[in-house]
């Protein structure tokens, strides 16, 4: 079941779709999350069977908190032109809508697909009155430009590892 059809535009954009995670996609995910730490790691002598390891710690342990702090939180696969490219995690409550994670695998980045899926969630930000809200590293300059292309302004720093931004619908 596809929850979200961004459709292909004329101009050949590719056709965008979530569909629930299922305990199936539970190999795939981490592969997308390691290909999120691949440059992180690439800087450590670990051997592939340490790495893996300790991205697995990791994925198990980002999950279990969000889990525990988003128990209604949408996890969702994203498909491009029918094909897993990677994820999306958003929870909500009365008083905001969190983007947890945006994650695509290397061959399906630049090509507008998170932007058309912050798009829509900017969207529901809009239709439900409530301010968009999303961590982002802050060495990761690159992201913090694309959140800010997309209206996203800092509000706070938090821990002095990341950058709290939000997008909030204008009164």
């Amino acid at each position: 079941m596809e929850r979200t059809d961004a459709g292909t535009d004329p101009g050949g954009t590719p056709h965008v779709s979530l569909r629930p995670v299922a305990p199936a996609d539970d190999e795939f995910l981490f592969s997308v999350y390691a290909s999120s730490r691949a440059e992180e790691l690439a800087q450590t002598d670990w051997d592939d069977e340490q790495k893996r390891t300790f991205l697995r710690l990791q994925f198990d342990a980002q999950r279990g908190e969000y889990d525990s702090r988003y128990p209604e939180a949408r996890y969702d696969v994203i498909l491009v032109d029918g094909r897993p490219a990677g994820r999306l995690w958003v929870g909500a409550d009365a008083q905001e809508i969190r983007l947890l994670d945006i994650a695509l695998l290397p061959e399906f980045q630049r090509r507008g697909v998170g932007a058309r899926l912050v798009g829509g969630l900017i969207e529901e930000a809009v239709t439900t009155a409530r301010p968009l809200r999303h961590m982002v590293f802050i060495l990761n300059t690159g992201a913090k430009r694309f959140y800010e292309r997309l209206g996203f302004e800092v509000f706070e720093e938090y821990g002095g590892a990341y950058h709290h931004m939000e997008w909030r619908p204008k009164k």
